[in-house]
């Protein structure tokens, strides 16, 4: 049985940010056939920051909880700050998490990047880091 932190512990029972943007500036969507985690981030970008972020994550209490810290860390940083928030960052975050639960890390990493691609393709513009954050995979994703 995966021992947790108080951090992942209290995101999981208390989870922030839930819901959905109805006008989303940028939506993002990941999931993970092996486990059945699905996870949707979305945004609300004014003066290039994140000025909301919500999630709906369907998953084990580890995925509740990355979505939860994930979404405080986004939360108020410019899109530029915010494509910087990486699986390793979010696991660290959380205080760690159990090596057959770090795929989590990775799928809230994952979708807060493809709501801010969303948006940076709806609006045309291009966000320094982005591109080469699609691109990275971590070791160690089944779960």
């Amino acid at each position: 049985m995966p021992m947790y932190s108080e951090k992942v512990m209290d995101h999981f029972m208390n989870p922030r940010n839930v819901g959905e943007i109805k006008d989303a500036d940028g939506i993002g969507e990941v999931g993970n056939p092996v486990c059945g985690d699905m996870m949707t981030f979305y945004i609300k970008v004014k003066d290039n920051r994140l000025e909301d972020v919500k999630f709906q994550t369907f998953g084990c209490g580890a995925a509740v909880a990355v979505s939860s810290i994930t979404s405080e860390m986004a939360k108020g940083k410019t899109l530029e700050e915010a494509v910087k928030i990486t699986p390793s960052l979010v696991a660290q975050e959380l205080e760690g998490l159990p090596k057959n639960k770090y795929h989590c890390s990775n799928l809230g990493a994952q979708a807060l990047q493809k709501a801010i691609g969303d948006y940076a393709q709806k609006k045309g513009i291009k966000i320094e880091g982005l591109e080469e954050k699609g691109e990275e995979h971590e070791e160690g994703e089944e779960g």
